[in-house]
C-alpha cells in the first residue's frame, strides 16, 4: 500500500471515529461506574449501525449498533471508542457478539485502562481472525476515560477543579456578591460540565453565600450527586440543596465536631451524611479519606466548584487532575475580595505548578484549562 493509500485510510478511519466519539459523549454522567462508549458500523462508506453506552447493566455501544446493523454486519468494519470487553459482568462479553456478527476489521481509539483486561479483547478478536487498527484518535479517547482510567487504577475519582472568577484572581467582591462575575455562555458551559460529571462538590461556605441548587440546567436525564464539605455543621436545613427533589442525592461530608442537633435536620430532610475524622490539629476534613469514599461508592467524576478555602485543601491534597479557569473581561481589586485559591499559600519554590493544555474564548469570558505538571 502506497503513503498515499495510507494518508486516505487513515483520513476515513478518524472520520468515523470522530462519529463515535460524538455519540459516547452523549453518555457522559450516566454510565457510571463504567465508562462513556460510542460505536459505529460502517459499510461501503455508509452507518449501517450506531450507539452509546446508556447506564450500567444496559447494552454497550458495540452491541447497540451490532443489532441495528443485524446481518449487514457481515464483512463490515467497526468503530469503538474503547477496546471491547472481554469478560463476563452484568452483561457478556462484547468481543463474542462481535466475532459471531461477522465483522471484518474493528477500529479502536483507547486500550481497556483495566490490567486485568488491558489488550485481551484485542487478543481474541486477532485470534479469531479480525483485522485489528489500534489508536486512531487516541488523544480524544483517552481523554474521554480519563475519570473511569484514574479510578480503575487508584480507586479514586478524577477531580475538575473549576474557578470562575474576574481577571485579577477573585471570585467575589468585597460584600461577598458573585453573581454574575461570568457571562451566559460561560455559565452555560459549566451546566454542561455538571452535566458530564457523577458529582458537584463545593464547601459550606459556597453554600452560605450562594444557595446554590448545583444541578445541571437542562438536567438532560443527568442526576449528579452534591457533596458539600461542612466539617462544623454550618449549613442550615432551609438550603435549596436540602430542599428540592435531588435531597436524597445530596452528600454531606462532616467530622464529629458538627453538632448532633445538625446532624439530625440533615437527615431529617433526607440527606445523605458522611462523618470523616477531621485533621490533626484543624477543623478540617481529611480529602484524601473523602475521595476514597467517593471512589468506593462508584463515582468516577467530580466536579469541585470551590470556594477558595475547599480550592485550596484539594490542590494541597495533590487531587486535582484538571484545573477549568474561567477568567473574566473585569477587575474587582481589593484585599478583603476573596480569591480563587484560599489557605495559607505556598512560597515560590514550592508553589504547585502546572501546564497549559488549551484554551479557547467562551462569549466575553476566556476558559484556561491546565493540569498539573508530573511528580508535583
Amino acid at each position: 500500500m502506497n503513503q498515499k493509500m495510507i494518508s486516505s485510510s487513515t483520513t476515513k478511519h478518524k472520520f468515523w471515529m470522530k462519529v463515535a466519539l460524538e455519540l459516547a459523549r452523549k453518555g457522559e454522567g450516566l454510565t457510571r461506574p463504567n465508562p462513556p462508549v460510542g460505536a459505529v458500523v460502517v459499510k461501503n462508506g455508509r452507518i449501517i449501525g450506531s450507539g452509546y453506552h446508556r447506564k450500567a447493566g444496559g447494552d454497550h455501544a458495540e452491541i447497540i449498533a451490532l443489532k441495528q446493523a443485524g446481518r449487514r454486519a457481515r464483512g463490515a468494519l467497526l468503530y469503538v471508542t474503547l477496546e471491547p470487553c472481554s469478560s463476563y459482568g452484568r452483561t457478556p462479553p462484547c468481543v463474542h457478539a462481535i466475532v459471531k456478527s461477522g465483522i471484518a476489521s474493528v477500529i479502536i481509539a483507547a486500550i481497556d485502562p483495566n490490567p486485568r483486561h488491558q489488550g485481551r479483547g484485542i487478543g481474541m478478536l486477532k485470534k479469531a481472525g479480525i483485522e485489528v487498527i489500534e489508536g486512531v484518535c487516541r488523544a480524544e479517547g483517552q481523554k474521554l476515560i480519563a475519570p473511569f482510567k484514574k479510578w480503575i487504577l487508584t480507586g479514586k475519582p478524577y477531580v475538575s477543579l473549576k474557578m470562575a472568577m474576574s481577571f485579577d484572581g477573585k471570585t467575589a467582591d468585597c460584600r461577598g456578591c458573585s453573581r454574575w462575575i461570568t457571562g451566559k455562555k460561560a455559565r452555560a458551559f459549566v451546566h454542561d460540565l455538571r452535566r458530564r460529571a457523577d458529582a458537584v462538590l463545593v464547601g459550606a461556605g459556597t453554600v452560605l453565600a450562594d444557595n446554590p441548587c448545583l444541578l445541571p440546567r437542562p438536567g438532560g436525564g443527568r442526576r449528579p450527586y452534591r457533596i458539600i464539605i461542612d466539617a462544623r455543621g454550618r449549613v442550615p436545613g432551609n438550603a435549596r440543596i436540602l430542599n428540592d427533589a435531588a435531597t436524597s442525592r445530596t452528600i454531606m461530608a462532616t467530622t464529629d465536631l458538627c453538632p448532633r442537633a445538625r446532624r439530625n435536620a440533615w437527615l431529617k430532610q433526607g440527606a445523605q451524611i458522611w462523618i470523616f475524622p477531621s485533621v490533626r490539629g484543624s477543623d478540617r476534613i481529611s480529602i484524601t479519606a473523602l475521595m476514597n469514599k467517593i471512589g468506593k461508592t462508584g463515582l468516577l467524576h467530580v466536579l469541585c466548584e470551590g470556594g477558595s478555602q475547599t480550592a485550596a485543601s484539594f490542590i494541597r491534597a495533590g487531587m486535582v487532575d484538571e484545573y477549568l479557569f474561567i477568567y473574566a473581561p473585569l477587575i474587582i481589586g481589593g484585599k478583603n475580595a476573596p480569591p480563587a485559591v484560599g489557605g495559607t499559600g505556598w512560597k515560590l519554590a514550592q508553589a504547585p505548578k502546572l501546564r497549559f493544555i488549551d484554551q479557547k474564548i467562551i462569549g466575553n469570558d476566556i476558559l484556561i484549562r491546565a493540569k498539573p505538571r508530573k511528580g508535583r
